[in-house]
């Protein structure tokens, strides 16, 4: 059987041109979607987080993922652990939201597993232990009740905290 053509970049690169509901899913050809993050991003560290933090605010932890997935692909190696970790932050939550309860639970513990070595520094003024806390206790909740609450974390200092699931 062959595989329908996919979209292409011009290096012949598979693209997904689809475009997306607020939560990332595809939408059938020709529907109109959410803007989806440009492959060629640049941002510095700083704008990243900004924009990411913007996107969990709107309620798109999808895109707050592709923002923090392009960051962590450009990241120095040094860095890369800890934005992967915030990027399956955001993958985390992009399950809880789309009703996935056990997979949002698997990929918060491992964001929480991840940047924890990043604690002590906090990269950027990261609050990473109010991040490793909400993710495991996120990943508990979900575990326990079976059911998505409030599931809101703050990347930046700022308005309110990450707090802890409702």
């Amino acid at each position: 059987m062959s595989r329908p053509d996919r979209d292409r970049d011009p290096t012949g690169r598979p693209r997904n041109a689809r475009p997306r509901d607020a939560l990332g899913r595809p939408l059938p050809p020709g529907a109109t979607g959410v803007p989806t993050t440009p492959d060629d991003l640049v941002l510095t560290a700083d704008e990243a987080l900004d924009e990411a933090q913007r996107l969990l605010d709107a309620g798109r932890p999808f895109h707050a993922h592709e923002v923090l997935e392009a960051a962590w692909k450009a990241a120095p190696d040094q860095e890369r652990e800890f934005w992967r970790g915030l990027a399956q932050l955001a993958v985390g939550l992009t399950h809880a939201r789309r009703g996935n309860l056990a997979g949002a639970a698997r990929l918060l513990t491992r964001a929480a597993d991840r940047i924890d070595p990043y604690a002590r520094q906090c990269p950027y003024g990261v609050p990473v232990p109010d991040l490793v806390r909400f993710g495991r206790q996120a990943a508990e909740m979900l575990d326990r009740d079976g059911a998505a609450a409030d599931l809101t974390a703050r990347l930046r200092p700022g308005p309110g905290s990450p707090s802890a699931p409702r």
